[in-house]
C-alpha cells in the first residue's frame, strides 16, 4: 500500500513538472515571436542616412548649436523656462564672468580656495544640453546634498572653529565691543536694501532677500551662504560671489577707510601686551557661548553649535585626530563641494539680472559701513579707556579671519615701524565671527 502511494506521488510530480516545462516552452516561443516581430517592425521603419544627415544630426547635439539657435520652452535644471537671451548671449557672458573669476583667484590670489571651485561650478552649470544642474546632474546632486539643506556651511564653520584661538579675545574681553560694532554693516545694509527696494523702484527685494543680502556686510562667506540658502536660494550665487569677493578685497577696501577715520597719532598708538590666558578659560568659553545662544537666540544654534564644537574639540586636547581632520581634510573636501554647489547657481538666467548689480553695490556699502563702525567704536573706546587702544583694530571686527587682522597689523606697522597689532586685532576679529553668527540668527528669527 505504501509503495502504491509513493508511486502515485511520483507520477503526480512528474505531471506537474511536465506541464510547467511545456508552459515555459510556449512562453519562450511567444517571447521569441514577439521579439522577432519587433525586429521586423524596426527593419521596416529603418531609414538609411547619408553622411551629411549624420553630420547634421551631430550638429544639433552640440552646445554651439544650442547657443546659436535658442528655442522657446527650454527649461533649466530646476524646471524653470529659460529666456532666449539666457540660452544664447547669457551663457557667453557667464563664460566671460567665470574666466574673470579664474583670473582673480589665480593671478590675484582673491580667496582662491573657494572662488576657483565656485567659478568652475559656474562654468559647468552654463554648459547647454548637459543639464548638470538638474536633480540627477553632478552639480544638482551636490547642491541638494549640502547647499539646499544648509549642511556644508555648518561643516565649514566646524573647521573654522577648530582653527580659531579665542585667547586674544579672552585676554582683552572689551574688544568684543569692536566685533559687535562692525555688525552695524549688516543691519545698516538691511535697512538700506529695504529702502532702496521700497522708494526707488530700481530693484524689487523682499524682506527675506534684503536679509540675505545684508549678511555680506559681515564679510563672512559661510554665514552668507547659510543665510542665502535659508532665505533667498535664488540669489545664492550672487550673494556668495559678492561675499567672497569683498573678503578677498579686504586689503584694498579697508585701509583707505581706516586712514580716513583716524589721525596719524591714533594709528601710531602702541597697545600693551595682553595677559596669558589659562587653558581652562579657553575650554569653558565655547560652552558658555552655546549656553547663551540656547537661552537667548536658538536660531543661531546651528552655526554657533558647529563653530563651538570645532573649537571645544581643539581646546580639549584629547581628540587631536578629530581636531586635525576638521582643520584639514574635512574643511578641504567640503570646500570643494561647497564651491561646486554655489557655482551651480551662477546660471545665466539667475545671475544676469538687475538685482545682481544691486547685491554687489549694497554688499560693498555694507562691508565699508561695518569697517567704519568698528574703527569709530575703537576711537570711542580709546577716548574713555584707561589703557590706550589703537582704533585701527576696530576694522578687524568684520569676520574675515584672519585677513582683516593682518591688514590692521600691516597698516599699523606702516605708520609706526615695529608696532605689532596682530594679536590685539585677533580679539575683535574672532568676536566678529561670533557677531555675524548672532546676526544671522536674528535675521532668521525675524523672517
Amino acid at each position: 500500500m505504501k509503495l502504491k502511494q509513493l508511486f502515485l506521488s511520483l507520477l503526480l510530480l512528474f505531471a506537474v513538472f511536465t506541464n510547467s516545462a511545456i508552459a515555459n516552452e510556449h512562453t519562450d516561443v511567444t517571447k521569441f515571436k514577439t521579439q522577432a516581430e519587433l525586429i521586423a517592425e524596426e527593419k521596416a521603419t529603418y531609414k538609411e542616412k547619408s553622411i551629411s544627415e549624420y553630420i547634421n544630426s551631430l550638429w544639433h547635439t552640440t552646445g554651439l548649436c544650442a547657443m546659436i539657435n535658442p528655442k522657446e520652452g527650454v527649461k533649466n535644471g530646476q524646471g524653470v523656462e529659460m529666456s532666449l537671451f539666457a540660452q544664447s548671449w547669457g551663457r557667453v557672458i557667464m563664460f566671460f564672468i567665470v574666466f574673470l573669476l579664474f583670473y582673480l583667484a589665480i593671478a590675484k590670489g582673491f580667496e582662491p580656495l573657494l572662488l576657483l571651485p565656485i567659478a568652475f561650478g559656474g562654468l559647468l552649470a552654463n554648459i547647454p544640453i548637459a543639464n548638470m544642474s538638474g536633480p540627477n546632474g553632478m552639480l544638482g546632486i551636490i547642491y541638494n546634498m549640502g547647499i539646499h539643506n544648509e549642511f556644508f556651511p555648518l561643516l565649514i564653520f566646524m573647521g573654522v572653529g577648530a582653527m580659531t584661538d579665542f585667547g586674544p579675545l579672552l585676554a582683552n574681553p572689551k574688544t568684543a565691543l569692536l566685533g559687535g560694532a562692525a555688525q552695524f554693516g549688516i543691519f545698516g545694509s538691511l535697512l538700506g536694501a529695504a529702502a532702496l527696494s521700497q522708494y526707488t523702484g530700481l530693484v524689487d527685494f523682499t524682506m527675506k532677500q534684503c536679509s540675505a543680502i545684508s549678511i555680506i556686510g559681515g564679510a563672512d562667506g559661510p554665514t552668507s551662504i547659510f543665510i542665502a540658502s535659508a532665505l533667498s536660494p535664488e540669489m545664492l550665487g550672487a550673494i556668495a560671489v559678492a561675499a567672497y569677493s569683498y573678503m578677498a578685497l579686504v586689503p584694498v577696501i579697508q585701509p583707505p577707510i581706516m586712514r580716513a577715520l583716524t589721525t596719524k597719532e591714533e594709528r601710531q598708538i602702541v597697545m600693551k601686551t595682553t595677559r596669558k590666558v589659562h587653558r581652562l578659560e579657553k575650554l569653558f568659553f565655547p560652552l558658555v557661548v552655546i549656553m547663551m545662544i540656547a537661552l537667548a537666540l536658538p536660531d543661531a544654534a546651528p552655526l554657533m553649535g558647529a563653530f563651538a564644537f570645532g573649537n571645544f574639540a581643539k581646546e580639549s586636547g584629547v581628540v587631536d585626530r578629530l581636531s586635525n581632520e576638521m582643520q584639514n581634510s574635512l574643511i578641504n573636501i567640503v570646500t570643494i563641494f561647497l564651491g561646486f554647489g554655489v557655482g551651480m547657481t551662477l546660471q545665466a538666467d539667475k545671475f544676469l539680472i538687475a538685482e545682481t548689480l544691486g547685491i554687489m553695490v549694497i554688499g560693498l556699502f555694507a562691508f565699508a559701513a561695518g569697517t567704519a563702525a568698528g574703527v569709530l567704536m575703537g576711537k570711542v573706546m580709546n577716548k574713555f579707556s584707561k589703557e590706550p587702544i589703537n582704533p585701527l583694530i576696530g576694522a578687524a571686527g568684520v569676520s574675515a579671519v584672519p585677513m582683516a587682522a593682518r591688514v590692521v597689523s600691516k597698516v599699523g606697522a606702516e605708520e609706526k615701524p615695529g608696532n605689532i597689532l596682530l594679536m590685539h586685532a585677533m580679539g575683535p576679529n574672532v568676536a566678529g565671527v561670533i557677531g555675524s553668527a548672532v546676526a544671522a540668527g536674528i535675521l532668521l528669527a525675524i523672517n
